[in-house]
């Protein structure tokens, strides 16, 4: 896919998220985000590190994480949300909405399906929508699906995943989940809140595969 056309998309959605964060209140940033044990203002927080992050302090986080690289994430984002107010973190994540710059190991979609994803973390416990552009949407849900690094593959074994609201459809197996791109991709990246909207043979073994999750 085209690097520009992906880069276009990343910073429309960074300035879009931006926009939407400056617009909670107080109690909001507080709010239980659908990240286990993170907060909106966490959430927040860990936008603002793609685009910041080091060499070497990602070696030492991992190091204080005893090599669990989702621990790393999470503690550096509480660490920074703890260092910075919502309005500063609002301004630094619109400051750099158009750097290319991304966390080591990242690929070009990556940062996307970051963006969309906790974008959804933060809206969907706050009763909020928030619609996610459908060529986005697209791009990431097929990056997920067939990354390693998501774990879509082990969760989706066997089972065919159908887009209704995009021409979309990927996998085979005698299981099948279909549902709106959006919640197939929230599903993709293992948040059980995606299940309610989709239907399919599959959705109960995969929900059973999340724990509930």
């Amino acid at each position: 896919m085209d690097r520009d056309k992906i880069f276009s998309w990343l910073k429309a959605e960074r300035l879009s998220l931006a926009d939407f964060l400056d617009d909670l209140g107080a109690h909001e940033w507080e709010t239980d985000s659908l990240c286990p044990g993170s907060t909106v203002h966490d959430v927040a927080a860990h936008l603002t590190m793609s685009t910041r992050s080091t060499l070497l302090g990602t070696i030492g986080g991992v190091i204080r994480a005893r090599g669990d690289f989702n621990t790393m994430v999470a503690d550096q984002a509480r660490e920074r949300a703890a260092r910075f107010t919502p309005a500063e973190l609002v301004a630094q994540f619109r400051q750099t909405a158009g750097s290319p710059r991304r966390a080591l190991g990242a690929g070009p979609l990556d940062p996307l399906v970051d963006a969309l994803v906790h974008g959804q973390d933060v809206a969907r416990p706050l009763g909020r929508v928030r619609e996610m552009p459908k060529g986005p949407v697209m791009a990431a849900l097929a990056h997920v699906h067939d990354s390693s690094f998501y774990g879509a593959r082990k969760r989706f074994h066997g089972t065919r995943l159908v887009a209704t609201d995009l021409d979309w459809s990927a996998g085979e197996g005698p299981d099948e989940v279909r549902g709106p791109a959006g919640d197939l991709l929230l599903l993709a990246t293992g948040r059980v809140t995606g299940l309610a909207a989709l239907s399919g043979s599959g959705a109960q073994r995969i929900a059973a595969r999340l724990g509930g999750r």
